[in-house]
């Protein structure tokens, strides 16, 4: 059962960051991928800095390859897991890894409409509260990933945008931390 279920914020000490097969042979042959690429990176680098785990899964890397070398050199040993199913909880791939244990989960990746889709859907029906970062997950066509976007909504997936995700990690406003990422991340 989700501790958090009624709970509308994003809290830091509840969640994880889940990447989800932003892999560097898939990766160009998305819409708009550089763009995409620098909010998830962005993401990584803002929970880093507030201490929210991160994982990252990979589908079938020996034939889509690993996640792009820009966000796996941020990555801590032990936070990738490796699947074959579409879906990572139907995968078997996030038990184990960190900030999973954790009823909140920030989603965002690749394919919107396949990959994501299947996770956040499967995530929610095993209880755990799903927020999908919607500037910061994509497909080869934007049509499916605004459906993709569309059916989450349907079943009561949140649909977020990576500030909210930082503003509702931080809480509150005047301290260090917040200076720091103020300075570095919201200008």
């Amino acid at each position: 059962m989700n501790p958090l279920a009624p709970y509308p914020l994003i809290r830091a000490d509840q969640s994880v960051l889940l990447v989800v097969d932003l892999q560097e042979r898939l990766l160009p042959h998305i819409h708009e991928w550089q763009r995409l690429l620098g909010h998830v990176d962005w993401l990584v680098q803002v929970a880093q800095r507030l201490k929210v785990p991160v994982t990252v899964t990979e589908q079938y890397p020996k034939g889509i390859g690993h996640t792009h070398p820009q966000v796996a050199a941020r990555l801590p040993t032990g936070s990738v897991g490796v699947k074959m199913h579409f879906s990572c909880v139907a995968g078997n791939c996030l038990p184990g890894l960190p900030g999973m244990e954790r009823p909140q989960v920030v989603v965002c990746g690749i394919e919107s409409h396949v990959c994501v889709l299947q996770t956040v859907l499967e995530l929610a029906a095993a209880g755990k509260q799903v927020f999908v970062v919607e500037e910061a997950v994509g497909s080869r066509d934007p049509q499916h990933k605004a459906l993709a976007l569309a059916r989450m909504r349907q079943h009561g997936i949140t649909i977020v945008c990576r500030e909210m995700v930082a503003f509702e990690w931080l809480h509150v406003a005047g301290s260090e931390t917040f200076r720091d990422i103020s300075k570095n991340f919201l200008r």
